[in-house]
């Protein structure tokens, strides 16, 4: 459900939180990915985290479709080492 980011330097992380707003919404993976025009395989990619960006266009879809915000699906974490700063 997250990017990584300790290996690549950033200074956090995003996560996902698709598959909360999926659940919350009582809404099937399959189902919405069919209403946005994305495959099953692609919107489980996101779903767990493992892509490295995703569209305005996909997140205006999946907001759409799931009636929430970017800020529902998506979550910035700083990295812990950052925090003692």
């Amino acid at each position: 459900m997250t990017s990584s980011s300790e290996d690549s330097g950033l200074p956090g992380e995003i996560i996902v939180r698709l598959d909360v707003m999926l659940a919350l919404r009582k809404r099937r993976a399959k189902a919405v990915a069919a209403e946005i025009g994305m495959t099953e395989a692609n919107l489980s990619l996101l779903k767990s985290g493992k892509v490295k960006g995703v569209r305005f266009d996909t997140l205006i879809r999946l907001c759409d479709a799931l009636t929430c915000t970017p800020g529902e699906l998506l979550e910035y974490v700083p990295n812990k080492a950052d925090d003692a700063g």
